[in-house]
């Protein structure tokens, strides 16, 4: 017997609601106003929404095609994303939260959307890149450094204005980045509307401002002598700090502090505890290399060679601390992924942008339990 508002309603529908994926509750909401109601009360007093940690994977084989899959942390649940807009251009990659993007030497495709279901594909920059640092910056796009070996400058910086669709060159990245200009060497964040960028061996950190087009710093982002390796991330404007204690190739333990933007101070929140730590780690490569994703209060830390486990630290804004769990990457662990890249993001997702995106036909959700 199908369900109606007349079997179920008031607070046992929004107690019901409540243990419903996201994705699921689009629907729900359609039912009838009373049952809008119930999915709007469920949502803010149940089981608010949580943020989303998007899983790309792109074939390395023609016709390169690509896949989404997303954890929901609300609901526990893994989510299948069909995406028919996100068309290949060249390696798919991301730098930092949200943002997607596809480089090529004559075009350049970007998505920022909660979703990464909305692309533009726009005219490539004027100076060509194999491994740049690449940001959303309030209504810009910069593209820095990873510059071709023939290219003049290899710490040019172009910005793209989303809102006028035109390019234009900056002052270069500070000449002591100019040995690790490439994405390879730099961790970067967005807060204040600057673009943060950290070496990751020194920690060492300047930052720029699209609006005036200049750098500062440099500024020191190793609050502890024992950290080798520095990986920043940033949500609403909160930036955060990872550091890696002890030597690369026998990291000992992970810390992470928050970052004063006005001074670069660091304040402690916590350390992983020594199991997540171990679960960080490959048996062949040890940690390799610690990549962090955020949005919301969720830090996404993980191992980026092999992208099996990841850690979570959600962060308690209120009491100053934080709490820890992780889960497990199905896409790293289908045994596929070695003919695959392997992109993730991360982003806030609400009940109306996964309205949004099913009424516009460009996605499909299917839940995965």
């Amino acid at each position: 017997m199908a369900l109606t508002n007349d079997h179920i309603h008031g607070d046992i529908l929004e107690v019901v609601l409540s243990y419903v994926p996201l994705v699921d509750l689009v629907p729900a909401s359609a039912v009838s106003k009373s049952w809008n109601s119930a999915v709007t009360a469920s949502l803010r007093w149940l089981n608010k929404p949580k943020p989303w940690l998007l899983v790309h994977t792109q074939s390395t084989r023609w016709p390169y095609e690509m896949a989404t899959r997303a954890y929901d942390h609300r609901s526990c649940a893994w989510v299948e994303v069909s995406n028919p807009a996100a068309k290949y251009v060249s390696a798919l990659r991301s730098s930092h939260s949200n943002l997607l993007y596809m480089l090529s030497p004559t075009t350049f495709s970007f998505s920022f959307d909660a979703l990464n279901v909305a692309w533009r594909h726009v005219e490539a920059p004027k100076v060509w890149r194999t491994d740049p640092i690449v940001a959303h910056v309030g209504g810009y796009i910069v593209v820095a450094g990873g510059t071709c070996d023939f290219e003049d400058d290899p710490l040019a910086v172009e910005i793209y204005n989303v809102g006028a669709g035109t390019w234009e060159a900056c002052e270069s990245m500070p000449a002591i980045l100019k040995d690790s200009s490439a994405s390879t060497w730099l961790s970067i964040a967005t807060a204040a509307d600057k673009l943060i960028v950290t070496e990751k061996l020194t920690g060492a950190t300047h930052c720029f401002d699209p609006e005036t087009k200049n750098w500062s710093g440099p500024y020191d982002l190793r609050p502890d002598q024992r950290v080798s390796l520095s990986i920043i991330g940033s949500s609403e404007n909160r930036l955060i700090l990872v550091g890696a204690i002890g030597d690369i190739g026998n990291i000992e333990g992970i810390k992470i502090w928050e970052v004063n933007t006005d001074n670069f101070e660091c304040q402690e929140i916590g350390e992983m505890p020594a199991g997540f730590v171990k679960k960080l780690k490959s048996e062949t490569f040890g940690i390799s290399s610690i990549s962090l994703c955020m949005s919301g209060d969720y830090a996404h830390i993980y191992n980026a060679s092999e992208a099996e486990e990841v850690v979570v630290c959600e962060l308690d804004a209120a009491a100053g601390g934080c709490e820890w769990r992780s889960f497990k990457n199905v896409v790293a662990g289908d045994g596929n992924n070695r003919m695959e890249r392997v992109v993730l993001t991360s982003s806030e997702v609400s009940l109306g942008e996964l309205r949004r995106a099913m009424g516009s036909e460009k996605a499909r959700f299917t839940v995965k339990m």
